[in-house]
């Protein structure tokens, strides 16, 4: 875009207090045969898209409202792909990696659980372009597609149970297709702007560096040929608003360096609710990357100050030029109260103007 620091938010928004349906593992083409469902769906997204535009968001995004009230606060941000996708059982199983977690992160794995893996792979009605198009219907602004939970995050909740696939690294390259194709799709329906959600990118701080090269070919692979603006966005943990603390205690400084050769357009990166620690890494940043850095701390209830927002700004900008600077959230928004996550937007546009401001006169 030509705007000076455009400002996003990074995806999920809170559902409408009346926005009670649930899609439940269904194809939103079988859901919406009824038409209370359908009508009720295009409302929210209307409603969200509204709220966007009138905090004055520059790209905005559907909210995710095809994103069930799933356990974790947004529990189908995996679920929504995993009953989708023809291989993988039902029920919620405990997180493969249960027995490891301590402090903290054990609650935090039990709330994400696992799945079975029972049978080849298959790709379903996960139908990104469709859900593209009932959000540009309803806005004549950019919208971001934002996609996942992402190939190696989804491997890494697998028992395997049955059929060919042995291991997450198979698990991943097979579904690293299901997603390129669902891109490749959303971009064909006139998307400009895609951001991947794959947490796996902190998979490497618990099984070693050998597998950022694994992450790597994940990544590239699932958004190979795609002519969309690409984003990658992996947070710090978000579970009910904790964060992953066995993950990503390193810190960004822990595992970007080790992606700055990924080809993405875009790091999405979480740099609020750490206070903007880590933004001196950014002076490394390669030249051909941009940074959408996280100035709202979705995790907390607390309003911020459009000069508190500014402040955030201004310690990127110290590193990188406000040409490869777009504002956002540090996460989805989905686990906040409406009302909560409206003014935070309003928030950051008037954090953003302020330093427009200064960076124009």
């Amino acid at each position: 875009m030509s705007v000076l620091l455009p400002t996003t938010m990074v995806g999920s928004y809170p559902r409408p207090a009346w926005f009670r349906d649930q899609l439940a593992g269904r194809d939103i083409l079988e859901a919406f045969k009824v038409i209370h469902h359908a009508e009720a769906f295009e409302d929210a997204v209307r409603v969200v898209l509204g709220d966007q535009e009138r905090a004055g968001l520059d790209i905005v995004t559907d909210g995710q409202m095809w994103f069930d009230d799933y356990s974790m606060g947004i529990g189908s941000f995996l679920w929504y792909w995993l009953e989708r996708i023809g291989g993988f059982g039902s029920e919620k199983l405990p997180h493969p990696a249960a027995a490891k977690a301590k402090a903290r992160d054990v609650w935090a794995l039990e709330e994400v659980g696992g799945v079975a893996l029972e049978g080849p792979v298959t790709r379903g009605p996960i139908r990104l372009a469709a859900l593209y198009r009932f959000a540009a219907r309803n806005t004549t602004r950019p919208i971001k597609a934002c996609v996942g939970a992402g190939p190696v995050q989804l491997s890494t909740l697998a028992h395997f149970k049955g059929g060919p696939i042995k291991d997450r690294y198979e698990l991943s390259r097979a579904l690293s297709k299901i997603f390129s194709a669902e891109i490749h799709d959303v971009v064909a329906a006139g998307c400009k702007h895609v951001q991947l959600e794959d947490l796996g990118a902190w998979i490497p701080t618990l099984t070693g560096d050998k597998d950022f090269a694994w992450v790597k070919e994940i990544v590239n692979e699932t958004l190979a040929g795609v002519s969309a603006r690409k984003s990658w966005h992996f947070c710090l943990g978000n579970v009910w608003g904790s964060k992953m603390q066995g993950m990503t205690a390193g810190g960004y400084a822990k595992v970007l360096p080790h992606y700055f050769d990924v080809d993405v357009d875009e790091f999405v990166l979480d740099f609020a609710c750490r206070e903007m620690e880590d933004a001196s890494l950014l002076a490394d940043l390669p030249k051909d990357k941009s940074i959408a850095v996280g100035v709202i701390d979705v995790r907390s209830l607390e309003i911020e100050a459009p000069e508190q927002v500014a402040e955030r700004i201004r310690k990127v900008l110290r590193f990188v030029s406000p040409d490869r600077v777009t504002v956002t959230t540090d996460c989805g928004m989905k686990q906040l109260p409406r009302v909560c996550a409206a003014e935070k937007l309003k928030a950051l546009v008037l954090g953003a103007n302020i330093v427009r401001r200064e960076l124009t006169t």
